[in-house]
């Protein structure tokens, strides 16, 4: 559970690159408050300006305008010397891992620890505590080449939290994983999160990550955040063409449905898999044709939309429509523009 308090702010924040053709505007605009404890994705199509964002959070990638805070402290008005203290209290992991192949796992860890001036033996302690955290005990003197992708992404995981950081950015951490290998992944970050009270960033393309972990989300389209809000709220209404893509990828046949009347139905977190059509038909004794749905199950609880045909008979259609509308968790509307 978050508290009230941010502990990551961009306000106004802007990013332009100088190319070839001229300038490329790859942030515009972003104003986004992560609270302490969250677990926030941000997601969008390829080009969207992820890697960007999450770079500019700790100041990899400087903004041209606008500003970054951090703790309530403005990290871009620090002096470099600040900046660097700081960002100890910012760790990333990646998509590649990003660890140094001729050291140990227990050196790798052991690293950024000794770049700090932590004593060798204080140094290794922690490291082997780290490892110990993240299921890799028995891996302290292996070498990265000798893991799979899932144990090299664990000991970057423990690597991050070495300088004991109150945010984990995660940039695209999970893409070059099979799908069971992204979920131990996710759940050792949800972990984290739990145990240690470290706030996590994640940085996705994927919608089944942002399902599976986070508690809110930041969608991205063209540089510009088009809608922030919790995960269920996103869910259950997405208000933008850039969100419905993620949301319902393979959108609903709306424009070849045959039927007279349609309605379309949108589950707002109720419990899931709730018999919605088989109860009209027993209470209503109103049978409906489904014509198209996407719904999904996050936390146990449905979301997503589903598109019906009612009954050519206008009372018997009527009857339907009340009798969705008085349902609680959902929203009914008819869709009046299905045969253009």
């Amino acid at each position: 559970m978050s508290s009230q308090k941010p502990i990551v702010e961009l306000a106004g924040v802007g990013k332009t690159f100088r190319g070839p053709e001229g300038e490329i505007v790859a942030l515009d605009g972003i104003d986004i408050s992560i609270k302490k404890g969250d677990i926030f994705g941000v997601i969008g199509m390829s080009g969207a300006g992820k890697s960007t964002l999450v770079r500019c959070i700790n100041l990899l990638e400087r903004p041209t305008q606008g500003k970054v805070f951090f703790d309530g402290q403005e990290l871009t008005a620090m002096t470099a010397p600040k900046l660097r203290q700081a960002r100890r209290s910012i760790s990333m992991i990646f998509q590649q891992f990003n660890l140094l192949m001729q050291k140990t796992c227990l050196k790798n860890v052991c690293f950024p620890m000794e770049i700090a001036g932590v004593k060798p033996s204080e140094a290794k302690k922690r490291a082997m505590e780290l490892l110990n955290i993240v299921g890799l005990p028995d891996k302290a003197n292996a070498y990265p080449a000798q893991l799979s992708g899932g144990q090299k992404q664990r000991v970057a995981i423990a690597r991050a939290l070495a300088s004991d950081p109150q945010v984990l950015l995660c940039d695209e951490a999970t893409s070059a994983l099979d799908p069971t290998t992204t979920r131990s992944i996710l759940a050792l970050i949800k972990d984290i999160n739990r145990r240690l009270g470290i706030t996590a960033v994640i940085i996705t393309h994927e919608m089944a990550v942002i399902e599976e972990i986070c508690t809110h989300v930041a969608i991205l389209d063209e540089g510009k955040a088009v809608e922030i809000g919790m995960v269920e709220e996103i869910f259950s209404n997405p208000k933008t063409e850039a969100a419905r893509k993620l949301v319902f990828p393979d959108g609903l046949p709306v424009s070849h449905l045959k039927s007279e009347r349609v309605v379309r139905i949108v589950f707002n977190g109720g419990t899931s898999y709730e018999p919605l059509i088989a109860s009209l038909a027993i209470d209503c004794g109103v049978k409906v044709n489904i014509l198209g749905a996407d719904t999904k199950n996050v936390g146990g609880k449905a979301f997503g939309n589903m598109l019906i045909g009612l009954p050519n008979d206008p009372n018997e259609a009527q009857k339907a429509l009340n009798y969705l509308k008085s349902k609680k968790d959902i929203t009914a509307e008819e869709v009046t523009d299905y045969n253009e």
